[in-house]
């Protein structure tokens, strides 16, 4: 986690294309609580099981007052390409040069086999209406994740 992103400091503003063909940024959703999650790769395992609760939990995520935005390295077209193949809800944002991911401190070292190479940590952040960061999952772990984030949204 980046030294300077703490639960209630103010969330790093971004713009960064989307799967949907839009130009998106954080401001935009203003006045709205926010999931903003980043994951390492679309049509993964885990990622897919990721997106794909986020996706089949929306209408609990709405009624929550939150809207669900993705961030991962992956293109516009990957993106795209995975939102249509699993009818995902919610707007993927490409960060091909990790701009967003290390404003956020999720770019790290990683380790797999022995072999070390740089990515994003799967990490969730909730930015209340006001811009600030209410609240920080770190190495999250896929299974009970949207259950974890929906009782934040609702404590």
């Amino acid at each position: 986690m980046s030294e300077t992103l703490r639960e209630g400091a103010e969330a790093p503003d971004f713009n960064l294309p989307a799967g949907d063909g839009r130009t998106l940024s954080l401001h935009d959703f203003r006045g709205q609580n926010v999931v903003l999650y980043f994951y390492p790769k679309d049509n993964t395992t885990g990622c897919t099981a990721e997106a794909c609760s986020f996706r089949d939990h929306d209408a609990d995520l709405r009624d929550a007052g939150a809207v669900v935005l993705g961030v991962s390295p992956d293109s516009v077209k990957s993106h795209a390409g995975f939102a249509n193949k699993y009818s995902l809800s919610f707007p993927l944002l490409s960060d091909p040069d990790h701009t967003v991911s290390n404003q956020y401190g999720v770019w790290k070292q990683k380790s797999m086999y022995g072999r070390q190479y740089m990515g994003i940590e799967r990490t969730t952040f909730l930015i209340g209406p006001d811009g600030k960061i209410k609240k920080i999952w770190p190495k999250v772990k896929v299974n009970g994740h949207t259950a974890e984030v929906l009782a934040a949204l609702r404590a």
